[in-house]
């Protein structure tokens, strides 16, 4: 493993695409993708179904499927992973890095306890005996909150709520003391109550163990509530990126602003909630050019001519729009 400097960003992306095999030409899903996350922070990837969010995930963790290409650069700690073997890449999955699917009752095995299922995993990332991965099993339940740890590592998945078998797919992930975690639409299915529970959960591992976390969502209320900064994806490309607090004071492109106006909010009075007009593209339409300009009120010519890349636009702050620094985008969906 290389040895890196501490003002190295734990997780690296830069220009990442991933093309898949189709009948006629490849099929490229995300591209342009270059973003960080730091250790010990929080970074929201947002945006609606279809903008790529899972599968830059997948990237990451080199799951995607046969017939999958990535290209560009995902580095971890410094150390390149597009080249790696499958099993340099075993080796780094769960002990440098982990990831919490969505709905976790399908990645949960139904005809075994859930304590055997996380005792697999801290046997195979620790090397422990089963006396001893069984004891760390009980810690690692006391460490995600589940009650009760020794009784209920004897259960089935069927036994736990959806929130609980969420709980159980956290203790797997960090059973091998990962140092970057992705969490992919952790919430999803659950009820409100359960959803802080489970957010203020990671959150909580995420400040005492030190990780950098990478939540994946298409709600922004969630992204405001735990996350340092966030990632703006559409059309399988980050269109904006900033701090949350200034991503949710002053949006710089107009489909962030779009999906900020669409949140309900009880202290304004609106007949009608905001919507963005259109749909997201399909992959098989994605041009060069912005992709969001087909909804966009502000697009115009230049928008539709050449490719538009990702700029700085303030320290910290990102932007893929030609025309941020001249329209008001905040104004464009507002009921």
């Amino acid at each position: 493993m290389l040895k890196t400097e501490q003002h190295e960003p734990l997780l690296a992306l830069d220009s990442v695409a991933v093309d898949v095999k189709t009948e006629g030409e490849p099929l490229r899903l995300i591209d342009d993708v270059s973003f960080t996350v730091n250790r010990g922070e929080t970074v929201g990837l947002v945006g609606e179904s279809g903008s790529g969010k899972t599968v830059t995930s997948l990237a990451i963790m080199r799951l995607l499927p046969a017939g999958s290409t990535t290209s560009g650069s995902i580095r971890l700690n410094g150390q390149e992973l597009t080249g790696l073997s499958t099993k340099q890449l075993n080796q780094l999955r769960g002990s440098k890095m982990a990831m919490v699917f969505q709905e976790p009752r399908r990645s949960l095995n139904s005809v075994f306890t859930v304590g055997d299922q996380v005792a697999e995993a801290v046997r195979k990332n620790a090397g422990m005996s089963r006396k001893n991965a069984r004891a760390r099993v009980v810690e690692l339940f006391d460490l995600v909150q589940i009650p009760d740890a020794r009784r209920r590592i004897r259960q089935y998945p069927h036994e736990f709520s959806g929130g609980m078998c969420q709980r159980v797919m956290l203790a797997m992930a960090l059973a091998g003391s990962p140092e970057l975690l992705i969490a992919d639409e952790p919430t999803t299915a659950l009820d409100v109550t359960v959803q802080r529970q489970v957010l203020g959960l990671i959150d909580d591992l995420q400040r005492s163990l030190g990780l950098g976390v990478l939540l994946i969502t298409h709600d922004l209320g969630l992204v405001a509530e735990v996350c340092e900064r966030s990632i703006v994806m559409y059309a399988g490309r980050p269109v904006e990126e900033a701090p949350v607090l200034d991503l949710f004071d002053r949006p710089q492109h107009p489909y962030t602003a779009g999906l900020l106006n669409a949140i309900p909010d009880p202290l304004k009075s609106r007949s009608r909630l905001g919507a963005i007009p259109g749909t997201v593209p399909s992959a098989r339409a994605f041009v060069d050019s912005c992709r969001f300009a087909p909804r966009c009120p502000a697009q115009q010519h230049e928008c539709t001519d050449n490719f538009v890349s990702l700029e700085e636009t303030t320290p910290q702050r990102k932007v893929r729009c030609v025309r941020s620094h001249e329209v008001n985008v905040e104004e464009m969906f507002r009921a």
